[in-house]
């Protein structure tokens, strides 16, 4: 059974949607269930000088649980610092949501990897330092990534025409 919280984000999701010229986007997906995740993010300056994420979207293929973590993952992103995006965890989106079923746990790994995803992909195309425990989630997240566009092909053959 959903939370009332889950099913709030499901039917009325925050920042769904994409970024044109993102700064960073993360693109992730579960080798299981088949659910695919892209977060987008603008990043700017605080007024103390340091990087923020201004903007936080996301376009989910997945179920009811996939889109509400995609959902709570942007609103929690949302004003932070690169290091406090870097430090929300997929414990805390569960909380955020009331709990998740225990076979859907997963949804709240894959929003928070994919967050991660679009904050190592703009220190790469910055020429930024890439903390090593992000290098090391990068990795093997496109393992795994290669393993989904396999397994996929087709799907995501026309899931990109109709993102275009």
């Amino acid at each position: 059974m959903y939370s009332e919280k889950v099913l709030q984000h499901f039917k009325k999701p925050a920042n769904m949607g994409k970024i044109k010229n993102a700064s960073g986007v993360g693109r992730v997906g579960n080798i299981v269930c088949g659910d695919v995740m892209w977060l987008y993010i603008k990043v700017g300056k605080n007024k103390k000088g340091k990087e923020v994420l201004k903007d936080v979207k996301w376009q989910t293929f997945g179920c009811v649980a996939a889109l509400a973590t995609s959902s709570i993952v942007s609103n929690l992103a949302k004003g932070k610092t690169i290091e406090e995006a870097l430090e929300l965890s997929n414990e805390k989106i569960v909380k955020q949501l009331g709990g998740l079923p225990p076979t859907k746990i997963h949804c709240s790994i894959l929003a928070v990897d994919a967050l991660h995803e679009a904050i190592y992909d703009y220190l790469k195309r910055n020429d930024k330092p890439i903390p090593e425990k992000l290098q090391k989630k990068h990795e093997k997240l496109q393992k795994e990534l290669k393993e989904i566009e396999k397994r996929y092909k087709d799907f995501l053959k026309l899931e990109k025409r109709l993102s275009e």
